[in-house]
């Protein structure tokens, strides 16, 4: 049976996020608020727990999960180098609606599907968020619905959608953007624009002007 947690409220927000911070640990799934969409997560570095999100969402293993992190510098320990062109889209764009698409380190044990060597990392505008992975790690975060139905902005819209596939969900409000995060292609000399969302083309080439749409 899912359990719905009103982080609204102080005087649950605390243990809401410590429940669910044990929940990811345990291997099952939660449901957290963004500043995009809301998102289903699991531990990253469990490959059971990542299949399990997969299959809640009714996704193959060909669109690999995202993976949200809850600081600037965790990135470094995900990847083996971070260019100054990466870094510098992090440090204008996160925490925020950017997704990057880097590749990551050989030595990282986990498994998010197919992905060639390289994994979409965010750090996302949501104190709930970020408490939740400042206490979990880097997660494995997709958006919080059905594949082929619309991202949920509530959590009442997860819920409706997702069930009790997911043990805990964490209530923070509407989505505060309601539009999916821009994806940018990092791991070539010249930046791509993989998907348009949140931020802009041109606050992109603002900061990299050699980014392509």
């Amino acid at each position: 049976m899912s359990i719905v947690y009103d982080c609204g409220d102080p005087d649950v927000r605390e243990n809401a996020i410590a429940t669910a911070a044990r929940t990811v640990t345990g291997g099952e799934l939660v449901v957290l608020p963004t500043d995009t969409v809301y998102g289903i997560g699991a531990d990253a570095f469990d490959a059971s727990a990542v299949a399990q999100l997969l299959a809640a969402k009714g996704r193959g293993r060909d669109m690999p999960v995202p993976v949200l992190v809850g600081s600037w510098d965790t990135i470094d320990g995900l990847v083996s180098f971070v260019p100054p062109q990466t870094r510098s889209l992090i440090e204008a764009f996160w925490p925020g609606g950017l997704t990057l698409v880097v590749e990551h380190a050989p030595s990282l044990s986990w498994d998010l599907g197919e992905t060639r060597g390289t994994v979409a990392i965010r750090m996302p505008l949501h104190p709930v968020a970020i408490e939740l992975l400042t206490k979990t790690g880097p997660m494995a975060v997709s958006s919080a619905n059905v594949s082929g139905q619309p991202p949920a902005l509530t959590a009442a819209q997860a819920l409706d959608q997702l069930g009790d596939s997911v043990a805990v969900y964490l209530d923070g409000g509407p989505a505060a953007v309601g539009v999916a995060s821009t994806i940018v292609d990092v791991t070539a000399e010249t930046p791509r624009l993989l998907r348009a969302g949140a931020v802009g083309l041109e606050q992109l080439q603002a900061v990299v002007p050699t980014i392509v749409g």
